[in-house]
């Protein structure tokens, strides 16, 4: 046999593996990108249509159904799929993700990208705790027109559900996870199978898709046309998750997904809706519900709940991946974090994120009881993210991808000024409940803007203070007063270039000096991962004194001891049971005149004292740790 003969079935099977592999990362991101995206049918149809503020006219229902086709077309399509996924940080998405590819693209760091990204971090937890809320009420409010007399209970099944959710993550969601898919795809396919079925109620709500109506409706409504679009909006929430989820599964899937399932299904049931509402006004107020047949009704409202319980999973992932960034990043103090699989590194679980967000979502269902009264606090933060990615993607198309900035402005400006019509009409929800996730990402920008703060002040009151790490080093070269103990200590700092505050410690309480000395400083990088190749640098101080600065991306986790095994295959001796690791352990006080006002000294002060202990973060052993505590003045 040739070996033509041979290679022909073997890349045949290869072609096939890949394919596999491309419907299975397909099916996926169906299950945990597009949960938020496709169950906005429940709601955002209907209160585009109750907004009007009376029975809708026929050229009414038109105009508002182009707005949500042409939402999802140049808002989703051209804008996330076609454009904002081609901005990856080598695979990965997300907001910080693309401040830190901005921060990459320039010259010197900016103050203004960095504010950016934070903003966008801040307002996607406000839109994380609306976004369980919302979609588990709308979808056990079906309930009322399968079930009239539960809907005194409709609240509480809502909240037990919720924290059911949270109650889960501690033990991690993988098993669950491989049904995510499945059903969405299932929920997809029933959206479009709906949508379908009423289109032949009213044909004439094809005209929708003339964009036309939508421009005849926004002009010739003023203020209502605006109170319409903020609703409107509902339909586009979750076009983030395109791209924050993108390292999770990749852009083709994404893309795939979209083209070919999820944008075509979510199409054909706003189309249905529309022309089941032109058949049947009567049936606005539970509109989705009641486009489906009596028989059907009670198994739809069950998949709705599976359907809104896979978008609130994703939305509680989408933040644990992101405190772990902003942590890496700088922007928040150290937090715990667990891992909830052995083989998913991804899979993770941030005990303090996962509490403050279910008591918040619980709040929320319990002020606001319905979902329509929740829907005016919804779309705030989802606009405000959308218009930081538009700006983040102005630097990265100028400086990153080489564009120029009149070129990048020119392809941007288009989608800022949808962005911003979009924010305009959610703005006159502030006083409906709009303002909370404003409240809640003005909280976490500040909570960042604190430790970023208090951390480069700290920094510099460190290097004015102490000694330079040369001038250190000569002075001990020929000091005959400190005793030498054989084995190697480790100072870890941030700060490689003066001496170690520890290490002073250790000298004047112990008068003692190892006979090898390493100060070990771990920098995060503006990439989500560093190759192995380039994780360590090692400098040679003096025959005693040694330098480590161990790199990782954004998304990686330090490991002290894995990292440092390395410096064998660079030819030096490392052994963990002969190394102590010396790990300063600093406690505030506030100055009377300080750098900082007092009530942010005093926030700083306690995100310090309930930062997670360095020594597991890093992965330190702790049978191999002398930790010496010190006060610094801020």
């Amino acid at each position: 046999m040739s070996e033509a003969t041979v290679a022909k079935p073997q890349r045949k099977h290869r072609r096939a593996l890949r394919k596999k592999s491309l419907m299975a990362t397909t099916l996926g991101s169906i299950g945990v990108v597009y949960g938020d995206i496709g169950t906005s049918p429940l709601y955002a149809m209907k209160e585009s249509l109750l907004h009007v503020g009376h029975a809708p006219s026929q050229a009414e229902i038109l105009g508002i159904v182009s707005l949500l086709v042409w939402s999802l077309i140049f808002v989703v399509t051209v804008k996330y799929v076609v454009l904002i996924l081609r901005a990856d940080n080598q695979g990965e998405g997300g907001a910080l993700s693309l401040m830190a590819l901005a921060q990459k693209a320039l010259v010197r760091p900016s103050r203004v990208v960095m504010v950016l990204g934070m903003v966008g971090a801040a307002l996607f937890y406000g839109d994380a705790i609306l976004t369980p809320a919302v979609s588990v009420l709308s979808a056990v409010e079906g309930l009322k027109v399968t079930l009239p007399s539960l809907d005194p209970f409709i609240v509480p099944i809502s909240i037990a559900i919720i924290i059911a959710l949270y109650f889960v993550q501690s033990s991690g969601t993988g098993r669950v996870a491989v049904f995510f898919g499945p059903i969405m795809t299932l929920w997809f396919i029933t959206l479009a199978a709906i949508g379908l079925f009423h289109i032949g109620d009213a044909p004439v709500i094809l005209h929708a898709l003339n964009p036309l109506h939508a421009l005849w409706f926004m002009t010739s409504h003023g203020i209502i046309g605006f109170t319409v679009l903020g609703s409107v909006f509902l339909s586009v929430t979750g076009a983030e998750a395109l791209y924050a989820d993108m390292g999770h599964f990749g852009k083709r899937p994404i893309r795939l997904a979209w083209l070919w399932l999820v944008g075509p299904a979510l199409l054909i049931n706003y189309l249905g809706q529309g022309a089941f509402a032109l058949s049947s006004p009567a049936a606005l107020p539970n509109l989705f519900f009641l486009s489906a047949p009596e028989w059907a009704r009670l198994p739809l409202v069950l998949l709705a709940t599976l359907a809104t319980i896979i978008a609130g999973q994703a939305v509680i992932t989408g933040a644990f991946s992101l405190s772990q960034q902003a942590i890496q990043l700088g922007l928040l103090p150290r937090l715990q974090i667990e891992h909830t699989s052995e083989t998913e590194h991804g899979q993770i679980y941030v005990p303090t994120v996962n509490w403050l967000m279910l008591a918040g979502v619980v709040a929320l269902i319990l002020f606001f009881q319905d979902s329509s009264s929740l829907a005016s606090a919804y779309g705030i933060a989802v606009t405000g993210t959308m218009i930081v990615t538009s700006l983040l993607a102005i630097v990265v198309l100028a400086y990153g991808w080489k564009w120029g900035l009149g070129l990048a402005v020119v392809t941007m400006v288009p989608f800022l000024i949808i962005d911003s019509a979009f924010l305009a009409a959610n703005l006159l929800k502030l006083a409906d409940g709009g303002y909370l996730p404003l409240v809640v990402g003005a909280l976490i920008v500040l909570l960042m803007s604190t430790w970023v703060r208090g951390t480069r002040l700290l920094t510099e009151k460190a290097r004015r203070d102490s000694l330079p790490m040369q001038s250190f080093i000569k002075s001990m070269a020929g000091s005959a007063s400190v005793t030498r103990v054989p084995g190697t200590a480790m100072y870890l700092t941030g700060t490689p270039e003066i001496v170690p505050t520890a290490l002073l410690h250790n000298l004047k309480h112990n008068r003692v000096l190892h006979e090898h000395n390493v100060i070990v400083t771990v920098k995060t990088a503006n990439s989500p991962y560093v190759a192995e190749a380039d994780r360590l640098v090692y400098e040679g101080l003096s025959p005693s004194f040694e330098r480590i600065t161990l790199h990782y991306g954004f998304l990686e986790e330090p490991n002290l001891v894995q990292a440092l095994i390395q410096l064998r295959t660079m030819g030096m001796k490392f052994d963990v049971m002969s190394t102590t690791f010396f790990v300063g352990r600093r406690s505030i006080r506030l100055a009377r005149q300080s750098e900082m006002p007092r009530w942010q000294g005093k926030l700083f002060k306690k995100m310090s004292r309930y930062s997670y202990d360095a020594i597991d973060y890093f992965r330190i052993p702790v049978n191999r740790v002398v930790e010496l505590g010190t006060y610094v003045t801020l």
